[in-house]
């Protein structure tokens, strides 16, 4: 990923909380010198050895399961809000620009069999379903039949995050009047992301 040095962003925990926020990301790998990617949750762990991982599950039918057991190098993008700024909120003549904060991870899969992958799944289904469902399901109230159908059709994996790249372009180039000037008019938008990346401009503020 292109970044910028003032748009580089080094802070684990500010990497860590866009992930875990905006965990439905982009798979991408390469198949005879073709990229070919797959859109799926993916959760961020740790391993029994303190490493970082991804964790996820795509369809068996998905031909990007090949990349799991050649040693191919995967990349997961994960993109957090973004918002358009238009010049008319600086303080002099300029083009549009588009602020944004974007996670890159690259990494090895591992595929991952029996009770390590039901207790993958339960945890990803468990955190989602408590995120979002008012009478959360617990993986133990799916009927076995219905469990055993779908366990077959899939593979789960792991990928263990051996770098990333991460960016946070949110109008660091620019000087403090205009930078202002940019949040007040994201903060009247009525769009979630507008709100949010004036929120992340608030908490960078110098």
């Amino acid at each position: 990923m292109y970044i910028p040095r003032f748009y580089e962003e080094k802070d684990w925990n500010e990497i860590e909380q866009l992930i875990r926020e905006f965990g439905f990301a982009i798979l991408v790998s390469a198949q005879n010198q073709v990229p070919i990617a797959t859109h799926v949750p993916l959760e961020l762990s740790k391993n029994e050895s303190g490493d970082w991982i991804l964790v996820g599950h795509i369809s068996r039918a998905n031909q990007q399961c090949k990349n799991f057991d050649n040693h191919s190098t995967l990349m997961a993008i994960f993109t957090g809000p973004h918002a358009y700024v238009s010049p008319s909120w600086y303080n002099h003549k300029n083009v549009p620009a588009w602020n944004y904060k974007a996670v890159h991870v690259y990494g090895k899969a591992r595929i991952m069999e029996g009770e390590e992958r039901i207790k993958a799944l339960s945890k990803m289904m468990d955190r989602y379903e408590h995120l979002h469902a008012a009478n959360p399901t617990k993986i133990e109230e799916v009927p076995d039949s219905i469990l055993e159908g779908d366990f077959r059709g899939l593979v789960a994996f792991e990928i263990k995050i051996e770098r990333f790249e991460a960016a946070s372009k949110l109008s660091q180039n620019r000087d403090a009047e205009s930078y202002q000037t940019v949040i007040d008019n994201l903060k009247t938008s009525d769009s979630y992301d507008s709100k949010r990346i004036a929120e992340e401009m608030e908490k960078r503020k110098k």
